[in-house]
C-alpha cells in the first residue's frame, strides 16, 4: 500500500508497515488502513481502515483507528489474527483484536477488546498453542499531554476461546521500567513445540539479550507465571543511532530513526524436531555505519546462543530488519538500506544450514528507492514484516517502506516472496512408509500406515503369492490410508506400500496380507420400544457391518412377523397408526450385500391415549406492573401444550376464556378497567382434552 495503490494516499507516519500470508492470501496492514491480496498480487479487498474490522461492534475499537496495527496468521487453525490500538486522551486504553472464522481474510471476524490503564504502546503479536500473546511498552499519564514510561506489560488472550467466538480474558504481567521492547515468540511451522511450552519473551540489554518465559494456566490463573529474565551474553554492540536517529538519505540532511533501541518484530520460533530455535535482529553501530545484528538462540527452555552475526557487507547503513527461518533451517532476513549516496532500498539476505555459523549470504535488492524522506520528518519504518508461506513452508514474504519521490507523507510499499533452492527440493527418495495394516471387508481390503518425512505421496503394490512380484494397483495417493476394491472374497492378498517424492521411490514397506469375505451383520441388540398415542417408538444398537435394517412386528409374542419397514439406515423408528389398548410385538434384522442377520431380541408395547394434562396449580394474580394490568403465573402442569386463561368479574364465575394457546406458566392480561377485581381461573390442554380448572385467583388493577 502507500502511493501507487488506487487513490490510497498515506497520512502518517512512520508506516508501520507489516504483513502476513496465508494460505491462499496476503494481508498487508500499515497506518492506517490493511488490504487483502492473493498470492498473484490482485487486490481482493480494501484498502480499507481498519477499524473496519470492528464495524457494529461499538465502543472506541470501532470509533477510533489508532494504529499501531500487526496482521497475523494462526497456521495451526488456519485463522487471521488482526490488531491494532484503539485510545483516546484519558483511559482506558484497548488492543482491539479480531480473529477471522475462516481462513478467508474478506470473511467475518470473532472482535475482541482488551483494556488498560496504561497506554499500550507499540503492541507486536505471537501466536502460541495456548494463547495469543502480546507485548507493549506502558505509558503512564501525567498530564494532558505528557506520558511517562513505566516498563513492559506482557499479556496472554484466551485463543481457544477466540477462535470460537467466546467471551475471551487475558493474563498480564507488568514489568519495571527497567525493561523495554519485549517480543513474543512467534510459532512457524507445522510442529508444536513441546506440549506445556510457555511462550518466550525476549529484549535485549547491555551486550546480552533477556529471556522470559510466560506459563498461563487458562483453568487457574493464580497459577499464571512469568519467570526471568535468564540472561544470554552476546557479542559487545552499541545501539544504532544510540538509539535514536543518525540514518543519511541521499540529495537532503533529513536524517532517518534508527530504532536502535529496541529488538525488531518478529520473534520467529521453529520446532525442527532435533532442536528448536528462536531467530530475531536489531540495529548496531558498525564503524561510522549501521548494520543488522541477528541471533539464533536454541532451546529456549534453557537457552544457548547457538549463532550471532553483523550484516555489514559495505559502509551503507543497514536497519529496521525482520527475520524468519523455512522448514530445513534456512534464515531470511529483510531489511532498509540508505546512506547519503542512496535513496532508501528494500533488500535481503539469508544463509543455508551449512553455511558457516554467524555468516549471511550475499544480499540481493527487491527495490531501490528512488525518493528521500525530507522536511523535518525523521520517523521511518518502526518496524517491518517477515512470515513464511504455510502452504509450503519454504516461501518467504517480506514487506516494508520505500519513496518513489522526495517528499514527506509520500511513502510507497512493496510486497516480496522469495524462497532457498534447498527448501522444498528434496535430494533423496523418503523412507519406507512403516507400520502397515489392513482389514478385510466385503470384496475389498482397507489399508493404512504411517506418513514417510519427505513423502509427497504414496504408491500401493499387491501380490496373490507372499513376497511378490507385486502389482501396482494405486499411484498418487497422498493419504495414509486406501481401500482396494473389486476382489474376490475368499482369496489372500498381499500388499506393500512405497513413498514417493521428486527425488524418487522409496523401499518398500512391510508386507501384509487379507482375505476379504462376505460376512453378515450381527443381529442388533439394545431394542427398546416406547408406547405413544396411536404410535410406538423403537431404537436399537448398531449392528457392525450392516447397510440398513427390517422393521418386524406381530399382534402375537413370538410372531409370525410381518415385514413394516426395510431400509431403516439409521438406528430408530416410529410405527404410527396403531390401536390404542392393542400390544404389538418388534424384531429388527440387519442387512448387508451379503445378507440379513436373524432378528434382534422381541420387544413389546401397548400404545395408549395420552391422558387429560392434571390441573395447573399455584395460580396467583398480581395488579400491574403499570396501569389497567394484572399479571398471572401458575405451576406447569405435566403433559400439557398449552393453557387457557378465563376471566370474570364476579368469584366463581362464570368465567370468559380470555386467551388460549398459551405456551409458558404466566400471562399478562391488559386494558382492564381500574378500580375493578377480576378473578382468574387456568385449565391445561393437550390432544386428549382440557383439565379442571385451576384454583382461583384475583387482582384490582390501578
Amino acid at each position: 500500500m502507500g502511493v501507487g495503490l488506487g487513490s490510497f494516499a498515506p497520512n502518517s507516519a512512520p508506516a508501520d508497515t507489516n504483513g502476513a500470508v496465508g494460505a491462499t492470501q496476503y494481508v498487508q496492514w500499515v497506518n492506517e488502513s490493511f488490504a487483502v491480496f492473493d498470492k498473484t498480487g490482485v487486490l481482493q479487498y480494501g484498502p480499507a481502515a481498519g477499524n473496519t474490522l470492528w464495524t457494529g461492534f461499538g465502543g472506541s475499537c470501532e470509533v477510533t483507528n489508532d494504529g499501531d496495527p500487526i496482521a497475523q496468521y494462526d497456521k495451526a487453525a488456519n485463522r487471521w489474527v488482526m490488531a491494532q490500538l484503539s485510545y483516546s486522551l484519558a483511559p482506558p486504553y484497548y488492543l482491539c483484536v479480531a480473529v477471522s472464522t475462516t481462513s478467508d481474510a474478506t470473511g467475518s471476524y470473532n472482535r475482541y477488546a482488551f483494556s488498560y490503564s496504561n497506554l499500550n504502546d507499540y503492541p507486536k503479536l505471537g501466536i502460541w498453542p495456548d494463547g495469543y500473546y502480546a507485548s507493549y511498552n506502558m505509558f503512564k499519564q501525567v498530564n494532558f499531554f505528557s506520558y511517562k514510561f513505566v516498563g513492559a506489560k506482557v499479556c496472554a488472550f484466551d485463543r481457544s476461546a477466540m477462535l470460537n467466538g467466546a467471551s475471551a480474558t487475558q493474563q498480564c504481567f507488568q514489568l519495571s521500567s527497567s525493561f523495554g521492547g519485549l517480543l513474543p515468540s512467534d510459532l512457524d511451522g507445522t510442529t508444536a513445540p513441546p506440549a506445556g511450552s510457555p511462550n518466550h519473551f525476549v529484549n535485549f540489554g547491555s551486550n546480552s539479550l533477556n529471556l522470559w518465559q510466560f506459563h498461563v494456566n487458562w483453568s487457574t490463573p493464580t497459577n499464571t507465571t512469568l519467570t526471568g529474565p535468564i540472561n544470554i551474553p552476546v557479542a559487545a554492540f552499541s545501539p544504532a543511532c544510540n538509539g535514536g536517529t543518525c540514518i543519511p538519505q541521499a540529495g537532503t540532511s533529513q536524517q532517518l530513526d534508527s530504532l536502535g533501541d529496541r529488538l525488531m518484530y518478529r520473534l520467529a520460533y521453529r520446532n525442527l524436531g532435533d532442536h528448536e530455535s528462536l531467530v530475531v535482529n536489531h540495529s548496531v553501530a558498525a564503524g561510522s555505519s549501521v548494520a543488522v545484528r541477528w541471533y539464533e538462540v536454541r532451546s529456549p527452555a534453557t537457552p544457548t546462543l547457538y549463532q550471532q552475526g553483523t550484516y555489514a557487507p559495505d559502509s551503507s547503513f543497514r536497519w529496521m530488519g525482520s527475520m524468519a527461518m523455512d522448514h530445513v533451517g534456512n534464515i531470511a532476513l529483510g531489511y532498509s538500506v540508505s546512506s547519503s549516496s542512496m535513496n532508501p532500498a528494500i533488500r535481503y539476505t539469508g544463509r543455508v544450514p551449512s553455511d558457516p555459523l554467524g555468516t549471511l549470504e550475499g544480499e540481493t535488492s527487491i527495490i531501490e528507492g528512488t525518493g528521500s524522506q525530507t522536511a523535518g520528518l525523521s520517523r521511518w519504518g518502526d518496524y517491518s514484516g517477515m512470515s513464511i508461506d504455510p502452504v509450503d513452508d519454504c516461501t518467504f514474504w517480506y514487506t516494508t517502506e520505500y519513496l518513489k519521490t522526495d517528499g514527506t507523507f509520500n511513502w510507497s510499499t512493496r510486497i516480496a516472496s522469495f524462497k532457498f533452492p534447498s527448501c522444498g527440493s528434496p535430494t533423496a527418495p523418503p523412507a519406507a512408509p512403516t507400520s502397515l495394516m489392513a482389514t478385510a471387508g466385503n470384496a475389498q481390503v482397507s489399508l493404512s500406515w504411517t506418513a514417510s518425512s519427505g513423502a509427497t505421496s504414496y504408491n500401493v503394490k499387491r501380490s496373490n503369492v507372499s513376497g511378490g512380484p507385486y502389482t501396482t494397483v494405486a499411484t498418487g495417493v497422498t493419504t495414509t490410508s486406501s481401500t482396494d476394491t473389486g476382489l474376490t472374497n475368499g482369496t489372500t492378498y498381499y500388499y506393500v506400500v512405497t513413498a514417493i517424492n521428486a527425488a524418487g521411490e522409496s523401499p518398500t514397506s512391510n508386507e501384509v496380507s487379507a482375505t476379504p469375505i462376505c460376512s453378515i451383520p450381527a443381529a442388533p441388540t439394545g431394542l427398546a420400544a416406547t408406547p405413544g398415542d396411536a404410535q410406538v417408538s423403537l431404537s436399537w444398537n448398531a449392528s457392525s457391518g450392516a447397510g440398513s435394517y427390517n422393521v418386524k412386528r406381530s399382534t402375537t409374542s413370538g410372531g409370525p412377523y410381518t415385514t413394516i419397514a426395510s431400509g431403516v439406515t439409521s438406528t430408530s423408528y416410529t410405527d404410527p397408526g396403531l390401536t390404542n389398548g392393542t400390544t404389538y410385538y418388534y424384531v429388527v434384522s440387519a442387512s448387508s450385500a451379503c445378507g440379513e442377520s436373524a432378528s434382534s431380541v422381541e420387544v413389546s408395547a401397548t400404545p395408549a391415549a395420552a391422558p387429560v394434562p392434571a390441573t395447573p396449580t399455584g395460580l396467583t394474580a398480581t395488579a400491574g406492573p403499570g396501569v389497567k394490568k394484572t399479571s398471572l403465573s401458575w405451576t406447569a402442569s405435566g403433559g400439557a401444550t398449552s393453557y387457557n386463561v378465563k376471566r370474570s368479574t364476579i368469584s366463581g364465575g362464570p368465567y370468559a376464556t380470555v386467551a388460549t394457546g398459551v405456551t409458558t406458566t404466566s400471562y399478562s392480561d391488559m386494558f382492564l378497567t381500574s378500580g375493578t377485581t377480576y378473578y382468574y381461573v387456568v385449565s391445561a390442554v393437550n390432544s386428549a382434552g382440557e383439565s379442571p380448572n385451576s384454583n382461583q385467583a384475583s387482582a384490582t388493577p390501578r
